[in-house]
Order: structure tokens, then C-alpha cells, then sequence
């Protein structure tokens, strides 16, 4: 078993090595493609979140610990709350002519923080600048609908304004171009493998044993092939004729 996982081995490596001009240019040519795209095609993306905080309502008595877990778990309806449609209605309200709750609904995202009071809304935008006017009008709108469908939960603050955002959070160009070599590693690789596989022609002495069981009973080495080669091609020559004086 060890000679038949060795030569497996040896002939991967000699197929790999055989193809390798073929499998250099896939690679190549899929991490340009991928850093072509990143660097001038896909226009960067700017992202400004809002920090909401989730409390007691002030005046009332000192809180406690059974407080702040009902609090932490009134945070994911308030998350649901964000999310929901009225409050979409609302901030493309606020942001004006040109935004549809269905625009607002697909630029922001709600998460709450683990084991906090607090969630964050976020805002994705190719303006950093829209981006925290999206972030901040979603902040308020949701703030305003939840004292008003949600009365009895608890007091609502923003903690952290958005601010305009220096870095895209998209595309990760290093990232994408990392993808795109490995990716074409592997296409190349797949590529030399059904090469390999369709071709069926008879290269060797293993071969004729392996796929014909016929045994080999003599073999022309390579050097005398190319002599016989190089003599026919010398006795093909036209000889030059003297001419007599």
C-alpha cells in the first residue's frame, strides 16, 4: 500500500508540475480580476452608528439587579421595535423627498449588544455624510414611536451620536483579493485534475501495464530515439553535386 500511496503522490506532483505555467495564469489572472474590481469598480461604502441605552425611568426608586435583567431583555423588543415599519415611515419622513421606507429599511441594521442595555442602529451609505443623517433620523424616530406604542417600557436615551465616518467598512480589498487567489488556486488545480482525467492517451510503461494489462517487452530510450531521429532527418538532405570543369 505504501508504494501504490507513493506513486499516487509522485504522479499528482509531476501532473502539478506538468501544468504549472497553466495553473500560475488562472491565479494570476483571478487576483487581478478580484483587485480590479475592489480598487475600481466597487464604490466604497461608509457606515455611522448610534448608540441607544435602555433604562429606568428617572425618579424611581434605586435599581436592581432584577431590573437591569428585565431591562436587557426589554432591549430586544425595543430591537424589534427599530426594525419594524412604522418607525421606517417615520425616518424617511424625516429625511425627506427621495427616501422610502423600503430604502431606510435596507440601509440600517439593529443589533443589541450582549448582555448590555444598550442596542445600536447603524447606517450603510456610499455618503458618509447621508449615512449619520440616516443613522440620526432613524435614532429619533424610533425614540419618538416607542413612547408612543410602547408607553410602559423604559426610558429611552441616546448614548453615542453618530459621527461621519473616516474608513468604507466595504469593500475589503485585502480580503477580496485574498479570496480571488486562493479561489483560483483551487479552480486552477480543478481545472488540471479534468485535464488530466479526460485525457486518455498511453504515456508510459506503468500505463500500458495499469490500463491494458499487456506486459511491456521493450522500451526505446529516449536518446537513441532522437539519434534515429536526427539520422533520418540527416539522410533526407540533398547532397550537393561537383561540377566538372
Amino acid at each position: 500500500m505504501e508504494d501504490e500511496m507513493t506513486l499516487d503522490l509522485r504522479d499528482l506532483f509531476n501532473m502539478i508540475r506538468k501544468r504549472k505555467k497553466l495553473i500560475i495564469i488562472i491565479t494570476i489572472i483571478c487576483t487581478l480580476a478580484s483587485g480590479v474590481i475592489s480598487f475600481f469598480i466597487l464604490r466604497p461604502v461608509y457606515e455611522a452608528q448610534t448608540s441607544i441605552i435602555v433604562g429606568k425611568p428617572q425618579g424611581t426608586e434605586q435599581t436592581v439587579y432584577s431590573d437591569i435583567v428585565m431591562y436587557q431583555n426589554l432591549v430586544k423588543t425595543y430591537v424589534q421595535i427599530a426594525k419594524s415599519k412604522i418607525v421606517a415611515d417615520e425616518t424617511a419622513t424625516r429625511l425627506g423627498e427621495g427616501y422610502t421606507p423600503k430604502d431606510v429599511q435596507d440601509a440600517i441594521t439593529v443589533t443589541p449588544q450582549s448582555d448590555t442595555q444598550i442596542m445600536v442602529i447603524k447606517a450603510r451609505n456610499e455618503d458618509p455624510s447621508v449615512s449619520v443623517q440616516i443613522a440620526t433620523a432613524a435614532a429619533g424616530a424610533f425614540i419618538d414611536t416607542s413612547k408612543t406604542v410602547f408607553p410602559t417600557g423604559g426610558n429611552i436615551q441616546i448614548m453615542d451620536r453618530a459621527q461621519i465616518p473616516t474608513n468604507p467598512v466595504s469593500p475589503n480589498k485585502k480580503l477580496n483579493i485574498a479570496i480571488a487567489f486562493l479561489i483560483g488556486l483551487m479552480g486552477s488545480m480543478g481545472v488540471v485534475f479534468v485535464i488530466e482525467y479526460l485525457d486518455n492517451t498511453i504515456k508510459s510503461e506503468d500505463d500500458i501495464a495499469r490500463y491494458l494489462d499487456l506486459p511491456v517487452i521493450g522500451i526505446i530510450p529516449k536518446e537513441v530515439e532522437d539519434n534515429g531521429n536526427k539520422r533520418r532527418k540527416n539522410d533526407r538532405r540533398p547532397q550537393s553535386r561537383t561540377s566538372r570543369a
